[in-house]
C-alpha cells in the first residue's frame, strides 16, 4: 500500500505501522445481495482467516434499500466493502479509504493531524494485538480483560458510530414515542403519578426505559453475537462491547430528546390551574419537570415498542455502517 496518498492509513503515513497484505479473489454472495450482505461476508471471511480488517471490492455498485453507495464502511467490524465503479481512484486508494474510516479517521476531512495519527495508530495495533485466552476462565472474566486492553479502541469505534444520531435513524421508533409522549401528555389521571413520583422514581422509570429499549433493540435486531470458534472470541467480544455502548449512548440521546419534547408540551398544553386543580400540586417549574421527566420515560418504553417494527437491516445499518453515496 505505499507509495500512498497523504491521509491514507499506511507505514509512510503512520510510521510505527507496517500492513501485511492479503489478497484473495474469488466469486462470493449472490446477484440479489445488498451492501450489508457483501458486508456480512467480508467479515465472515476476516473472522474465518484471523485478519484484523478486511475490505471487499466489487465491480458492481453497491444498493442499500433506495440508496446506491461508492462504500459501506462498518468501524465495529473491522471492514468495509466497496463498488469500484463508483469508487473515486483505483482500488489501492479505495482500499485505503476504508481502512481509514476503520481506524476512527475521515478521508474526506483531509490530512489527519498528529494527534489523529497517533490515535489510529494505537487502534491498529490494539487490534492486531489479542488477549490472551486462559483455561476455564469465566465469560465475564475474559470480557472484563477484553474491556481493558482495548478500551481506546472502543472509545474511537463508539464515536465512529454516531451513536447520537441512532434516534433519528429509526423512524418507526421515533415515531411510536412521539406518539406515546402526547398520549401520556394529555392524560390527566398520569399527570398525578408524576406528582406523586419522587426522584428517584423518576429515576428508576428512566432507567428501566432505557434498559428495556436498549435490550429491545440488541435481541430484536439479532446484534448479540457468539464466537464460532477460540480465535474469534475477542474479535466478538470487542464487537458486542462497542454494540452494547453504542445502543445504550443512543438510547439515553432519544431519551433525553423526548424528555425536552415533553417539557415543552407541557409548557404549551398543560394549564397551571388545571394542573394544580387535578394533582393538588402548585404548578411550579419542578412539577412541569417532573411531569416531563415522567413523560419521557414512558414515551421512551413506546419506543421499545417501535424498535420491533423496526427492519433488522435498518438497524444494522444505523448502528454499524457509514456509507458513501455516489
Amino acid at each position: 500500500m505505499s507509495p500512498a496518498r497523504p491521509h491514507s492509513p499506511s507505514a509512510a503515513a503512520y510510521p510505527g505501522l507496517a500492513w501485511d497484505v492479503v489478497v484473495s479473489a474469488e466469486e462470493v454472495g449472490d446477484a440479489d445481495d445488498d451492501s450489508l450482505d457483501l458486508l456480512e461476508i467480508t467479515r465472515d471471511r476476516m473472522l474465518d482467516e484471523d485478519w484484523d480488517v478486511a475490505v471487499g471490492l466489487t465491480g458492481h455498485a453497491l444498493v442499500q434499500g433506495p440508496h446506491t453507495l461508492r462504500s459501506q464502511v462498518s468501524p465495529v467490524h473491522a471492514a468495509g466493502v466497496v463498488s469500484l465503479d463508483l469508487a473515486d481512484g483505483g482500488a489501492r486508494e479505495a482500499v485505503e479509504d476504508v481502512v481509514a474510516r476503520v481506524l476512527g479517521l475521515d478521508p474526506d476531512d483531509g490530512a489527519p493531524s498528529a494527534g489523529e495519527r497517533t490515535a489510529a495508530v494505537a487502534r491498529a495495533r490494539q487490534r492486531a494485538e489479542d488477549v490472551e485466552a486462559r483455561a476455564d476462565e469465566s465469560g465475564a472474566s475474559f470480557t472484563w480483560r477484553v474491556l481493558r486492553a482495548n478500551a481506546r479502541l472502543l472509545l474511537g469505534t463508539v464515536r465512529g458510530n454516531r451513536p447520537w444520531l441512532l434516534a433519528v435513524s429509526l423512524t418507526r421508533s421515533m415515531s411510536t414515542a412521539l406518539a406515546a409522549g402526547a398520549l401520556t401528555l394529555l392524560t390527566t389521571d398520569l399527570w398525578m403519578l408524576s406528582a406523586a413520583y419522587d426522584g428517584v422514581q423518576m429515576s428508576l422509570l428512566g432507567l428501566l426505559a432505557v434498559a428495556a429499549v436498549s435490550l429491545s433493540l440488541v435481541v430484536g435486531a439479532k446484534l448479540w453475537e457468539r464466537p464460532r470458534r477460540a480465535a474469534e472470541r475477542e474479535q466478538v467480544a470487542v464487537f458486542n462491547l462497542a454494540t452494547v455502548l453504542t445502543v445504550v449512548i443512543g438510547v439515553l440521546v432519544l431519551h433525553a430528546l423526548l424528555m425536552l419534547a415533553a417539557l415543552a408540551g407541557a409548557l404549551l398544553l398543560v394549564d397551571g390551574d388545571v394542573f394544580t386543580e387535578v394533582t393538588g400540586e402548585p404548578a411550579s417549574p419542578w412539577q412541569y419537570a417532573k411531569l416531563a421527566w415522567f413523560v419521557g420515560g414512558l414515551a421512551t418504553i413506546g419506543a421499545g415498542l417501535g424498535a420491533g417494527l423496526e427492519d433488522d437491516d435498518d438497524v444494522r445499518e444505523a448502528i454499524f455502517t457509514r456509507g458513501a453515496t455516489r
